[in-house]
């Protein structure tokens, strides 16, 4: 089993809370391929339906929008998470987002059709993805309370708490447009911050 491999099996387990058996979880490992993304590639477009649900080995995948010519960045998505434009994958609709690398990405990819597969036939896919979801859907409560609760310098204190690697992997205009604050703003926060 590759290095790659290994990463990944490690994070499948933590994720099922190693509740899994092991030929179901060496299905899953099988089923998916690996993937490498240059910096700036996408991973899906806007508009496009996108093809595969990843586990992010190494690099950053960022979300966003366009609005009014201008990008805005929704997530962005670390080494050992996994990701995808999850209703384009799911339902086979056109993307209202764009993925990207902003790094260089080395992913783990699992096409729609094996996906469904194992959401089917493999208990330990099934817990894998259930638990997945339930942490994203945590994620993104938090994240939309803090929006309207806390001021912009305590949004960047509590990731600077939370995901100090953030601020070293990612360009300081995409943490400021995920944590809803302009670039200028953003730099005078850092400033009186550090």
């Amino acid at each position: 089993m590759s290095r790659s491999k290994i990463h990944f099996e490690k994070y499948l387990r933590s994720v099922v809370n190693g509740k899994c058996i092991e030929q179901e979880l060496i299905e899953i490992l099988n089923s998916f391929e690996s993937v490498q993304l240059s910096r700036n590639a996408f991973f899906v477009q806007e508009g496009m339906v996108c093809s595969y649900f990843c586990f992010v080995e190494s690099g950053v995948l960022q979300h966003s929008i366009t609005i009014s010519g201008e990008e805005k960045t929704t997530y962005l998505a670390l080494k050992n998470t996994c990701t995808s434009a999850l209703k384009s994958f799911k339902n086979c609709s056109p993307s209202r987002k764009n993925i990207k690398a902003i790094s260089k990405c080395d992913l783990w990819v699992i096409k729609q059709k094996k996906f469904k597969q194992l959401l089917k036939s493999n208990k330990t896919f099934k817990r894998f993805y259930y638990n997945l979801i339930e942490n994203q859907i945590f994620l993104i409560d938090d994240y939309r309370i803090d929006l309207l609760t806390l001021s912009p310098e305590e949004r960047y204190k509590k990731l600077l708490n939370n995901e100090p690697k953030l601020l070293k992997e990612v360009p300081l205009h995409y943490l400021a447009s995920f944590l809803g604050i302009s670039s200028r703003h953003m730099s005078r926060i850092r400033k009186n911050v550090n």
